[in-house]
C-alpha cells in the first residue's frame, strides 16, 4: 500500500493536540523522522524497502532529551486497531515494579507477555534512565534481562519490542554489554534523530 503523507502529518497533529497540549505542532524539521514511522505503523512495503526499513523488525527511536520521541511513538500506536496496539511502558516504571515484585517482573514482560497467544507488543520508553537493582541483595540489570528475553521469543514466536533512547549505540553497550548492543542490531529498525535536533520542551 501506499498512504498520503500530507494526511498523516495532519493525522499526527490532530492526535498530538488532542493527548498533550493545543499549541502541538509538527515541525518540518521532523517530517523524515515522521515519514518513517508512518511507513513502519501502516506496513508500506514500497516505502520499508526504500528506507531499508524491516517490517519484520521493531523501532529503536533515538535522540536528544526532549526532541518527541516518546510523544510520537504514542501518536503512531493510535493509527493502528485497538486490538494491534503495542503497550507504552517507561523504563523507570519497570524498574519501580521490579523493587516492589521482583524477578516476576522479567516474566510479566517477556514470558507472560502474550495475548489470545498473540505475543504482546511493548514500547519501552527512555532506556537507560532505569538504574541497575538489587532484589534481596543481587544485582540485576532488569531492561538487560527482559531484552534478551524478549529477542528469545522474537527469534521464536515474532515478539516485537519497541524502544526510545537518548544513548548512542556504544553508551548502550556500556550500560547493558556487548550481547545486548548485538541483539538490538537483529531486533530493530535504527531510526535516530539528528544530534542537534531540537528540545521541543523549551
Amino acid at each position: 500500500m501506499t498512504f498520503d503523507f500530507t494526511k498523516g502529518l495532519t493525522f499526527i497533529e490532530s492526535t498530538g493536540k488532542k493527548l498533550y497540549h493545543p499549541s502541538f505542532k509538527v515541525i518540518p524539521e521532523d517530517y523524515e523522522i515522521i515519514y518513517k514511522l508512518l511507513v513502519y505503523i501502516l506496513k508500506d512495503n514500497a516505502g520499508a524497502e526504500k528506507h531499508k526499513l524491516s517490517l519484520r523488525k521493531g523501532i529503536l527511536l533515538s535522540g536528544p532529551v526532549g526532541c518527541g520521541k516518546t510523544s510520537l511513538m504514542n501518536i503512531i500506536r493510535h493509527i493502528q486497531p485497538l486490538e494491534e496496539r503495542f503497550v507504552m511502558k517507561t523504563c523507570r516504571d519497570v524498574s519501580f515494579e521490579f523493587i516492589q515484585e521482583g524477578y516476576s517482573v522479567i516474566h510479566k514482560y517477556s514470558k507472560q507477555s502474550f495475548k489470545n497467544d498473540i505475543p504482546r507488543t511493548y514500547c519501552f520508553d527512555d532506556l537507560g534512565t532505569e538504574n541497575s537493582l538489587k532484589y534481596f541483595g543481587n544485582d540485576c540489570n532488569v531492561m538487560a534481562e527482559i531484552l534478551l528475553s524478549r529477542y528469545e521469543l522474537f527469534v521464536s514466536r515474532q515478539m516485537f519490542t519497541h524502544l526510545t533512547t537518548n544513548l548512542n549505540s556504544s553508551e548502550i553497550e556500556d550500560i547493558y554489554g556487548a550481547r545486548i548492543r548485538s541483539r538490538l542490531r537483529e531486533q530493530f529498525n535504527l531510526i535516530a534523530f539528528s544530534e542537534s535536533a531540537k528540545d521541543k520542551r523549551v
